[in-house]
């Protein structure tokens, strides 16, 4: 005789404690027995880069801050805002579960590389997450990353699109992500589901880097020499560092299904410069480098 009967088993699937929907939006959580490995002791920081963007902020904090088993620290990596930016980081920075520092520079351009060593230095984390200011995180990003960290990997994660009529109501909360997705108003929208079991491809391509929605061990990133601050303007620094990171000896895990990020669509930056990061870039990948030349130690606070 079977030592269990099905009838008698310890639970029923109708019983089972778990959803297939939880909002906002499709969170699928299926058996969540199932997830990755999850280490809890992982000392993880979130750095979102932002620039005179202080309402997308104050809710990219505000989410991180409510968030599902949430970040140790918080760093905003500012390119030079003003003061209205600065009062919501002293705001969250005294009602804040977690440390959240500024990590401030003048603004000359847009030099976020340079903004982005500079909070890479002051981190306290073993893993650091990259985020835009102008993202809005799911309730569990931070867990999500934290199960999805593996040593010799970086991983990249994926974001869905807020139409940018829609922008206003989905950082004050009047309308739920669900609502807007019903609506038409977010595009990308399998990037908007968490999937019961994420996909992951394992590589070392160039396709599809992102500098948001990106996690690193601190370091990988210290070994590299962190951002190459020689790419001022728009593009492909966050695909030299993965080049570098190629170099080093890592891979990427690339993952739809997991840590959810709404991007709040607005005009775009200036491509100005794209040319000549583009001929950087190429450079990059010829010569096999490994450290940025104008890098992390740049700032040696924190190394």
């Amino acid at each position: 005789m079977f030592p269990f009967s099905i009838f008698h088993f310890p639970f029923s699937i109708f019983h089972f404690p778990f959803s297939i929907f939880h909002f906002p939006f499709f969170h699928f959580s299926i058996f969540p027995f199932f997830h990755f490995p999850f280490p809890t002791a992982l000392l993880l920081t979130v750095i979102i880069n932002t620039y005179e963007n202080p309402a997308a902020l104050d809710a990219v904090l505000a989410r991180l801050c409510r968030g599902r088993q949430r970040a140790d620290e918080l760093i905003v990596a500012d390119d030079g805002s003003g003061p209205a930016t600065r009062e919501v980081v002293e705001s969250w920075a005294m009602k804040a579960p977690m440390p959240v520092k500024h990590a401030w520079q003048e603004h000359a351009g847009f030099r976020r590389a340079r903004v982005l060593n500079a909070a890479i230095a002051t981190a306290e984390g073993e893993y650091l997450v990259f985020l835009d200011g102008d993202c809005l995180p799911s309730a569990r990003f931070a867990s999500d990353h934290r199960a999805m960290a593996e040593e010799n990997y970086f991983v990249q994660c994926r974001r869905c699109f807020i139409d940018e009529s829609a922008v206003p109501a989905a950082i004050d909360g009047s309308r739920s992500m669900l609502k807007l997705a019903l609506s038409g108003q977010i595009s990308g929208l399998f990037k908007s589901v968490r999937l019961p079991w994420p996909t992951i491809r394992r590589d070392q391509k160039l396709e599809g880097i992102l500098g948001c929605n990106l996690g690193i061990w601190k370091q990988d990133l210290v070994d590299v020499n962190g951002y190459d601050e020689s790419y001022e303007g728009w593009g492909k620094e966050d695909s030299d560092l993965a080049a570098r990171l190629y170099h080093l000896g890592r891979q990427r895990k690339f993952i739809h299904g997991r840590a959810i990020v709404y991007h709040l669509n607005h005009p775009p930056a200036s491509r100005a410069q794209l040319p000549d990061a583009m001929r950087r870039l190429e450079e990059t990948i010829a010569s096999g480098r490994i450290k940025a030349m104008q890098g992390l130690d740049c700032h040696p606070a924190k190394p």
